[in-house]
C-alpha cells in the first residue's frame, strides 16, 4: 500500500514530533526534581490555632509558616511588637509566652496553641504604665524608641527569670539567690540591641524596678 505523499513522514520528523509529545507529557513531573526548576505552586496548609493575647482569647485560621510576630503584627494588629532583623539577632520581636520571653519571630504561631502571650500593649497604656514602662519613661531608657517594645518585654521576664532563681552565664554561685546587679542585668539583656546606643538608661531603669536603685 502507497502512503499518499500530504502523510509522508521523514524518518527525522517522526522523530522530532516522538520527542516533543514525550516532553509535553512528562516534563511536569519529571521537572519537579530538577534543581533550579520551580514546581508547580501548592495551595498553603492551614491550621487553626487559640491562644491567650494580653488576657483576650483569640483564634486564628493561618498558613502553618506563620511565625507568632506576623500572627501579632499582622492578624491582631498588634503592631507594638516590631520587626527588626527577623533572624532572631536584635531582640525588638521580643514578647512573653507563658511567663517566659522569645523572639517571636523564630517561633511558629501553631507552635502555641493554648499559651498566654503577653506584648507591650498587654503590660501598660499611656494612662496607666506598667512599672518597666514608667521606669524607662523616667531613664530615658529609649531614643528612636523602635527596640523599646522588645526592650521592656525582656526586661520583665529578666526580673521574674532572677526571682526565680534562674542562673545566667555570669552567675558566680549556682546555689545562691541572684541579685538584680547591672552585671547579672547587663548579661540577660545582652539579646537585646539598642543601635542608638542607650545602654546605660536602660539598666538603670531594670536596677530601679529591680530594687538596686533608689
Amino acid at each position: 500500500m502507497t502512503t499518499p505523499p500530504e502523510f509522508a513522514l521523514s524518518r527525522r520528523t517522526l522523530l522530532k514530533l516522538g520527542a516533543g509529545s514525550a516532553s509535553v507529557l512528562v516534563a511536569p513531573a519529571a521537572m519537579a526534581d530538577v534543581p533550579g526548576i520551580a514546581s508547580p505552586a501548592r495551595a498553603p496548609v492551614t491550621a487553626e490555632v487559640a491562644f491567650k493575647v494580653n488576657g483576650k482569647a483569640r483564634a486564628l485560621k493561618l498558613d502553618t509558616r506563620v511565625t507568632l510576630l506576623d500572627a501579632l503584627r499582622e492578624h491582631l494588629h498588634l503592631t507594638g511588637t516590631k520587626k527588626g532583623c527577623d533572624h532572631g539577632q536584635c531582640g525588638a520581636c521580643t514578647v512573653i509566652v507563658d511567663g517566659r520571653r522569645i523572639n517571636a519571630c523564630l517561633s511558629l504561631a501553631v507552635m502555641h496553641e493554648g499559651a498566654e502571650i503577653t506584648t507591650i500593649e498587654g503590660l501598660g497604656s499611656p494612662d496607666d504604665l506598667h512599672p518597666m514602662q514608667a521606669a524607662f519613661v523616667k531613664h530615658d531608657g529609649y531614643q528612636c524608641g523602635y527596640c523599646t517594645p522588645g526592650q521592656i518585654c525582656s526586661a520583665v521576664a529578666v526580673l521574674k527569670e532572677i526571682k526565680d532563681g534562674i542562673p545566667s552565664h555570669v552567675t558566680a554561685d549556682l546555689g545562691a539567690r541572684s541579685e538584680a546587679s547591672a552585671e547579672e542585668i547587663r548579661e540577660r539583656m545582652s539579646g537585646n540591641l539598642c543601635r542608638c546606643g542607650a545602654y546605660s538608661n536602660i539598666i538603670e531603669a531594670i536596677e530601679d524596678v529591680g530594687g538596686q536603685r533608689a
